[in-house]
């Protein structure tokens, strides 16, 4: 309980200091929420990421680092959890619109989640487009702050986290493709890292 207690203290205080500079623009992407995107909350500023790493089936590690250079939605699911299978096949979607920009899908399953109920549930639900990673202890999850499923988190191609949802939503709405589309265009653009120099 303690530990929990620590890291929601940390992740408050971090979004205490706000960066105007990175805020604003980030505003203008906020503007796009709409429905269930709604729940989508940016930071004042951005914020460090977990080095826990996370694997495959086969025991292959990857950390967060991998994706640098790429603008990355990393989500933590769980079999049991019904919303998070919801939102999946958004995912799938949006993974395969994007799929020649600098961007990735990584869904991470947390927890106890046997593989044949993982490679069963992608086959139903026809998931072709999203790995399938692995946090098997919960820690990664626990590092991160995730304290509820499924939890959302986008992180710059820099390798900070921007914004964060808890709950699921449309990820393939218009919503949720125009938010992509400006936060790509965003970081495409250099003007990301002015505002992170500030």
């Amino acid at each position: 309980m303690l530990k929990i207690l620590v890291i929601a203290t940390l992740y408050t205080a971090l979004s205490i200091t706000a960066n105007p500079a990175f805020a604003e623009p980030l505003g203008a992407v906020a503007a796009l929420r709409e429905e269930t995107m709604r729940k989508l909350n940016f930071h004042d500023a951005p914020r460090a990421v977990s080095e826990q790493r996370f694997t495959d089936f086969e025991g292959t590690e990857y950390a967060l680092s991998d994706f640098e250079g790429q603008l990355l939605i990393l989500n933590f699911w769980a079999t049991w959890c019904a919303p998070c299978r919801k939102e999946m096949p958004a995912f799938d979607a949006l993974a395969a619109q994007f799929s020649e920009a600098p961007f990735a899908i990584v869904p991470v399953a947390t927890g106890r989640n046997p593989r044949p109920a993982i490679e069963k549930f992608f086959e139903a639900a026809e998931i072709s487009n999203l790995p399938i990673r692995l946090d098997k202890t919960g820690s990664m999850a626990r590092d991160m702050g995730v304290f509820g499923l499924p939890a959302t988190i986008i992180i710059s191609p820099e390798g900070q986290e921007i914004a964060r949802m808890t709950g699921d939503a449309d990820w393939h709405s218009a919503s949720a493709q125009k938010i992509i589309s400006a936060l790509l265009e965003f970081y495409e653009s250099g003007d990301a890292s002015d505002a992170t120099d500030h």
